[in-house]
């Protein structure tokens, strides 16, 4: 797809090639085609990792450090609500509501093992996420 500007001078025509040429030439998804904030957009819905400490709340065990994950960002998918109408004197649900949320997309069951006194072990176990998407709230 290309697109023309003509400049303010005469005789000068600047000529812009756009997502398509990009795509093929560097891998750079568009915008308009991809229905997403591109890649470099540092607050789009992704993957942050954080490091956390892992104590027992009760028992005298020692901790860890886990490496963890969360997601965080914004979807570019526009929320709405619309009215609802009913044929009821009273309105349970007066509005459908459409919204997108950055959320996990896949996870993994992971486990830490502490060690307690008097020689015991408890096991403390939590979800790390493997990627994020933006998907409809619920």
């Amino acid at each position: 797809m290309r697109n023309s500007v003509t400049l303010s001078q005469p005789g000068i025509l600047l000529l812009l090639v756009t997502c398509p040429l990009l795509t093929i030439l560097h891998g750079v998804t568009c915008k308009a085609e991809s229905g997403h904030l591109g890649d470099n957009d540092p607050d789009r819905c992704m993957r942050h990792h954080f490091v956390e400490t892992i104590t027992h709340p009760i028992y005298k065990c020692n901790s860890k450090m886990v490496l963890l994950a969360r997601c965080e960002g914004h979807c570019s998918h526009t929320s709405r609500s619309d009215p609802l109408i009913s044929f009821s004197s009273v309105l349970k649900q007066p509005f459908k509501s459409t919204c997108f949320c950055c959320r996990p997309h896949t996870s993994k069951l992971k486990a830490v093992r502490l060690r307690c006194s008097g020689g015991t072990r408890i096991t403390a176990t939590y979800r790390y996420i493997l990627a994020c998407s933006c998907e409809e709230c619920s």
